[in-house]
């Protein structure tokens, strides 16, 4: 299992994502989930996988190996607009799982799915969620973030606190407790996270960190919230009494 989170706002997008592959008890792997295209001053583009690894990480090698190559449908730098690099993500999808789905179903599930963000230079940050039949659907103002993988136990703090006024700071502590909620519940999400902050019009993915474990910062964020929490909680009146 996994987590990807992408958020759109005015200000930009967030995308982050665990680490984790787990194919069983004791076939426990950490696999970067999170692939960003660049072209600095003209495109930046992210891409977070979740389902088969194999199938996943066939769709991204391809998508490296065709960029630049003029093929329009799979050349990831040809696209024009987001629209265009959502199809071309579903184009790659759709020819890794004809090539491979009917020989790996008889040991599990072949499908991946992806969380597809950036901006491309004349248009506005866009945020797609590419599905395993390679259609997509797209974020929007009313639909602030989408996720993919193990995505119940994170959605709460987002459907609370994410507004279209949050500021891209206050995105990134929420998707990181979107994530902390996650891995309190579900032991197939882990750390490290990678978090990437994209500014409106940068047109640059340097903003992308990594948090381990082990992260000074992590550490107190997770801290400061659950105190922060059993504080309310506390500060709360108790139900009325009956009779």
């Amino acid at each position: 299992m996994t987590y990807c989170l992408g958020i759109i706002l005015p200000a930009g997008l967030v995308m982050a994502s665990d680490s984790r592959s787990n194919a069983g008890v004791d076939q426990v792997a950490l696999v970067k989930k999170l692939a960003v295209f660049d072209v600095p001053g003209q495109r930046v583009i992210a891409i977070l996988s979740a389902g088969n690894l194999a199938t996943t990480q066939a769709v991204v090698t391809g998508l490296r190996e065709t960029a630049g190559s003029g093929q329009w449908g799979f050349d990831i730098y040809a696209a024009r607009t987001m629209f265009d690099v959502a199809q071309t993500v579903g184009n790659k999808l759709r020819a890794v799982l004809a090539h491979d789905a009917n020989f790996v179903q008889p040991f599990g599930d072949p499908n991946g799915t992806f969380l597809v963000g950036g901006q491309i230079a004349g248009e506005a940050p866009r945020l797609f969620n590419v599905y395993s039949a390679g259609n997509f659907v797209e974020a929007s103002d009313r639909s602030r973030f989408l996720q993919i993988g193990e995505t119940k136990y994170g959605k709460p703090i987002l459907d609370r606190a994410l507004t279209g006024a949050s500021s891209l700071e206050e995105a990134a502590k929420l998707s990181l407790l979107s994530f902390d909620a996650t891995m309190r519940s579900n032991l197939s999400v882990d750390a490290p996270i990678d978090l990437l902050r994209y500014r409106t019009d940068s047109f640059s993915a340097q903003n992308l960190t990594t948090f381990e474990k082990t992260d000074p910062y992590w550490i107190e964020l997770r801290r400061g919230y659950s105190d922060g929490l059993s504080a309310l909680v506390a500060s709360l009146p108790p139900p009325p009494a009956q009779g």
